[in-house]
């Protein structure tokens, strides 16, 4: 049985002594750090599974530090707050976390958000074990856009695009079904999972960054629905 490392973020030495007990209680290995800057030095040195991460942190603050980590992994990432702005949230989810909790919280809630990132964290990993190499080669083309499938790399205009894992997944949905429009809630079942729990504003700050990385892919808005790959543009 795999043992999972968790980070928990917070300058509030009880509260993250707190949480570091009950993720114990769960046979979960923990490392409390007071500030983003000590838990960069950590991501670089020895990455955790996954990340509680406070917002309101002396120097670097929680929303810097998740965006940093989110242009390197998909590591999960929890954020805690005192603030419970609508606008907060939104942010947070913009800048790639998986959820959001609002202190005071229930550290029996936290535990059971922590379980259910790990369980979609392992699924991603079964989907990512290499197959046979008879099958290695499979690939679909669109245009100027090649997907390795079983690879999971993308080519766009024969060049070579670093996506993610929710990047590449979002990708080879529109590429399946060109020119079909697709509804944010339905992204969010497809691309995240149905145990997905978050605002459907991550779709949006998913498909800016994968315009960002391609330059001129032709994703179209379709206004109070969602988004569409038009093919006739690849």
């Amino acid at each position: 049985m795999n043992t999972y490392r968790i980070a928990v973020v917070d300058d509030d030495q009880h509260i993250r002594q707190l949480v570091e007990t009950y993720l114990q209680k769960e046979n979960m290995e923990t490392v409390g750090l007071g500030s983003a800057e000590e838990a960069w030095e950590l991501w670089r040195t020895h990455p955790p599974d996954m990340w509680v991460l406070d917002i309101m942190l002396p120097g670097m603050d929680g929303f810097e530090f998740c965006k940093k980590i989110r242009s390197d992994a998909e590591v999960p990432i929890i954020m805690i707050s005192a603030r419970d702005d609508e606008v907060d949230k939104i942010l947070g989810i913009e800048l790639g976390s998986d959820d959001y909790l609002v202190k005071p919280f229930s550290p029996r809630e936290l535990v059971a958000r922590v379980k259910r990132q790990l369980q979609r964290m392992k699924k991603l990993q079964l989907k990512d074990e290499p197959l046979p190499t008879d099958a290695a080669d499979a690939y679909i083309d669109l245009g100027e856009l090649r997907l390795l499938l079983h690879e999971r790399r993308a080519l766009w205009r024969k060049n070579e695009v670093d996506l993610t894992s929710k990047e590449f997944d979002l990708l080879k949905l529109f590429v399946e079904r060109p020119n079909r429009a697709f509804a944010r809630d339905e992204i969010l079942q497809l691309v995240w999972g149905e145990d997905y729990f978050g605002s459907d504003r991550a779709v949006d700050h998913l498909v800016k960054r994968l315009r960002k990385k391609m330059g001129d892919l032709p994703v179209e808005a379709v206004w109070g629905h969602g988004y569409r790959l038009n093919g006739g543009e690849c």
